[in-house]
């Protein structure tokens, strides 16, 4: 099945946390697997919407509809907003999405003078999870990374995002000493992999999103 005209929903970068007025939590995500696939997707005629930091917009195919985001309630507000007005075919979350918040955010900027300064945290909720909630027909890719881990243990990592999510594809990422490294997991089986770099991991994760979201319509209109 060609993926030509399919809306394709894409989330890509890192996500802010505010501390204060003036400061964040991060994270070191830079947003190229998101857009490396959003130009992929887009030049194979996908109907793109991109959501990515609003730092990092350059060097995107003009057919992609882009909407910018820093903060992480900006990100999960978009997801909410496009899924519920939008029908999409597939969604690809590869955005880095912060998994703590303050636990109170200071209401000014907090004072540098200080000699310790200690944030109490707590979790954010998981936006993978909802989003097929908000539509159970989408084929959902997640992403897992999980730097300095052996194979053994991104798999398992991958098959506990794939069973709370519900995504159809997982891939389980890594690097480190031993370099780059990515598994395709599909039905709970490595489906490929190890892939060494991001445009191998791209290309056969292009592949896989294929032949997994054709076989999945194809049953869809058996049933």
């Amino acid at each position: 099945m060609s993926l030509r005209n399919k809306r394709i929903l894409i989330t890509a970068g890192p996500t802010w946390i505010a501390i204060d007025k003036v400061r964040v939590i991060s994270n070191t995500a830079t947003g190229a697997t998101g857009k490396l696939l959003a130009n992929q997707f887009s030049n194979k005629g996908a109907k793109v919407t991109l959501l990515i930091n609003a730092e990092n917009k350059c060097c995107l195919n003009k057919k992609i509809r882009i909407l910018p985001f820093q903060f992480f309630g900006q990100l999960n507000e978009y997801i909410q907003d496009e899924l519920s007005r939008r029908t999409y075919d597939i969604c690809v979350h590869s955005a880095a999405v912060s998994d703590y918040k303050p636990v109170k955010i200071s209401t000014g900027k907090i004072s540098s003078d200080r000699k310790l300064l200690r944030l109490g945290l707590k979790p954010t909720l998981k936006i993978i999870n909802r989003i097929k909630k908000i539509d159970s027909s989408l084929f959902l890719v997640g992403f897992k990374y999980e730097p300095d881990k052996n194979k053994d243990t991104l798999i398992r990592e991958a098959r506990k995002l794939m069973d709370n999510s519900k995504a159809d594809i997982v891939v389980a990422n890594t690097s480190g000493k031993n370099g780059y490294r990515a598994y395709i997991i599909r039905k709970n089986r490595v489906f490929y992999g190890p892939l060494r770099n991001k445009p191998e991991m791209i290309k056969n994760l292009l592949k896989a999103i294929n032949s997994s979201f054709s076989l999945k319509k194809t049953l869809q209109q058996a049933n």
